[in-house]
C-alpha cells in the first residue's frame, strides 16, 4: 500500500488557466454538500485539518489542489471539487459550480480518477448518477465511495450495498465503504486509488503558493460539518 509522507495545499482556482501547471496524475473528489467528504480527505491523508469546511453548506464555491508526496518519492494530485445539491443554494451559483466542474472534467489531462463520495443512508441520488455515467464521456475512472458507514451495522452496510450494486450495475466488490470516526475503508480505498491512479516520479518543488492563495484557503471556516 502507498505510504504518505506528506500532503500539502497548493492552491484554489476556479478557472482552467489557475490550475496548478504540474505534471501529477490527478485524483479528484466530489460529492453532494454534507456526505463527509471533506472528513474523508483529512482521514485519508492523515491530516485533522487540512480540508477546511464551512459551517454553511454549499459556502465553498473554489476547486482545491493538494499534493501528496509518499515515502518512496513519488508524488500524486489530489483534487477537492465543490460540493453540490444544496437546496438552499441559489440557482445562478449552481449553474456556476456545474460549469467550473464540468470545465476541470473536460480540460484537465492529468486527472485519472474521480471518487464519488456518498452517504451510504442515502445511496446514489440523482446528482450522483449522472455525475457517474457522465464520467465515460471524460475519461476518467469511477471510485465510488459511501461515508458514514460507522453509523450502520454490519449486515445493514451489506444489505445497503447489494441495493446500490443492483440499482446501479456496479459490482459489489467495486463499491468502498468508509468511516471518518473509525478509519474504516482507508486502507481499501488507498489500494484502488494506487491500482487507479499511477503516483509519478517526483519533478522538483510544488508549484509557489501565492499569498493570495494562502491567505483566503487560511481564513477559512475550520469547522468540521462536511
Amino acid at each position: 500500500m502507498l505510504k504518505l509522507a506528506e500532503t500539502i495545499f497548493i492552491k484554489s482556482a476556479v478557472k482552467p488557466e489557475h490550475y496548478p501547471e504540474w505534471d501529477l496524475h490527478e485524483i479528484a473528489f466530489a460529492g453532494r454538500s454534507n456526505v463527509g467528504k471533506s472528513s474523508l480527505i483529512n482521514t485519508l491523508v492523515e491530516r485533522r485539518k487540512l480540508v477546511k469546511v464551512s459551517k454553511t453548506p454549499g459556502r465553498t464555491q473554489h476547486i482545491n489542489f493538494f499534493q501528496t508526496r509518499f515515502v518512496d518519492g513519488r508524488e500524486m494530485g489530489l483534487v477537492d471539487l465543490p460540493g453540490y445539491g444544496f437546496a438552499k443554494v441559489p440557482k445562478r451559483v449552481k449553474q456556476d459550480w456545474g460549469k467550473m466542474i464540468e470545465a476541470y472534467l473536460g480540460t484537465r489531462v492529468q486527472l485519472k480518477a474521480l471518487a464519488i463520495v456518498m452517504d451510504i443512508r442515502r445511496g446514489m441520488r440523482d446528482e450522483d448518477t449522472q455525475l457517474y455515467q457522465a464520467l465515460a464521456h471524460f475519461g476518467a475512472q469511477p471510485i465510488l465511495i459511501f461515508t458514514k458507514a460507522d453509523k450502520l451495522t454490519r449486515n445493514a452496510r451489506t444489505s445497503a450495498l447489494a441495493k446500490i450494486a443492483r440499482s446501479t450495475g456496479v459490482p459489489p466488490s467495486e463499491l468502498l465503504v468508509f468511516s471518518s470516526l473509525s478509519g474504516l475503508g482507508k486502507e481499501a480505498l488507498w489500494e484502488r486509488i494506487e491500482r487507479t491512479v499511477s503516483p509519478t516520479a517526483a519533478n522538483g518543488a510544488a508549484p509557489e503558493l501565492d499569498a493570495e492563495d494562502r491567505l483566503e484557503y487560511a481564513a477559512r471556516d475550520e469547522s468540521d460539518g462536511e
